[in-house]
């Protein structure tokens, strides 16, 4: 089992502990804000005890904790022994960026006197500088967007650099409303309808006949073709603003026929992009599967 790796995220106030927290938890970090740092020995223990599974942990510490500052040294110290790799980022930015951070949120500095930022940001500084000059990694946030602090917290602490967008597709039926939680949504009611075709009508969109009929359509491909090109447009975007999760519904009259194909087409075609967390819900048949069940159950009909 390989060592279990702590961060120590602590820094200035308003300099993007909370961002930072975010995007390791999604990057795989169990995080605990603000927990007693006395604690963090004991919480080492129960995990050793509990045989836990936990490999990635981060624990942000800020002025929140000032009894911690004067022992910092000596309860780091005993983390380092254990069979633990620790690093410490600290997060800072310059005086007068940290000051309109603060005006721009109206919150008060938790060190501020009558509230006077500039004060209460020195103080922060002087209380800081030994655990700054420990630090592993500064990372000055001034000159960077939130956005850009992710990437950056990504590229150094992401063990993969893969797609790891959740995606939802959901085939429905307008008849029974929209899906909850819906990002984006497609009526596709103006494609033919297989269900009066009497051949097709008593089946579904899994069908192979269904598939095929529906795909040879012109005003099917031509759709397609524009919805991919939407798409790969706006992923790239939606990953790079930092987006987890995107749920995207293609809608039909009934939610059995067309949006079933086109919702089960976009999947395929999403897999083989190398997204790999794409889910497929076809609402109106109660059936919901993972991406690699789409391709081989589908993947015969969309060849013709």
């Amino acid at each position: 089992m390989s060592r279990r790796k702590i961060v120590i995220v602590t820094g200035m106030s308003g300099s993007g502990k909370s961002t930072v927290a975010k995007t390791l938890e999604d990057a795989g970090y169990f995080c605990v804000d603000n927990l007693p740092v006395d604690l963090a020995p004991k919480l080492m223990d129960l995990m050793e005890a509990g045989g836990t599974e936990l490999q990635k942990i981060a624990l942000v510490i800020d002025l929140r904790q000032r009894k911690f500052f004067p022992r910092y040294s000596e309860i780091l110290n005993s983390l380092q022994l254990r069979d633990t790799t620790l690093e410490i980022l600290f997060l800072d930015a310059r005086d007068e960026v940290l000051i309109r951070r603060y005006s721009e949120t109206r919150r008060q500095h938790p060190l501020a006197i009558d509230g006077d930022v500039t004060d209460g940001i020195n103080k922060e500084r002087s209380e800081l500088k030994e655990i700054k000059d420990r630090a592993d990694r500064i990372i000055d946030t001034s000159d960077i967007t939130v956005h850009q602090l992710r990437d950056t917290i990504k590229k150094i602490y992401s063990d993969t650099v893969s797609v790891d967008l959740q995606i939802i597709i959901n085939a429905f039926g307008f008849g029974k409303g929209l899906p909850l939680g819906s990002d984006l949504v497609f009526d596709v009611r103006f494609l033919p309808n297989p269900f009066f075709v009497d051949d097709l009508s008593k089946k579904d969109g899994r069908d192979h006949d269904v598939i095929e009929w529906v795909l040879s359509k012109s005003d099917t491909k031509v759709f397609l073709e524009k919805m991919f090109d939407l798409l790969d447009f706006l992923l790239p975007l939606y990953i790079k603003e930092g987006k987890q999760y995107l749920t995207l519904s293609i809608g039909c009259t009934g939610g059995r026929h067309r949006s079933v194909v086109v919702s089960s087409f976009i999947a395929r075609k999403l897999a083989d992009q190398g997204y790999r967390h794409v889910r497929l819900k076809l609402r109106e048949l109660g059936i919901e599967i993972p991406v690699h069940s789409v391709v081989e159950k589908i993947t015969e009909g969309f060849e013709s």
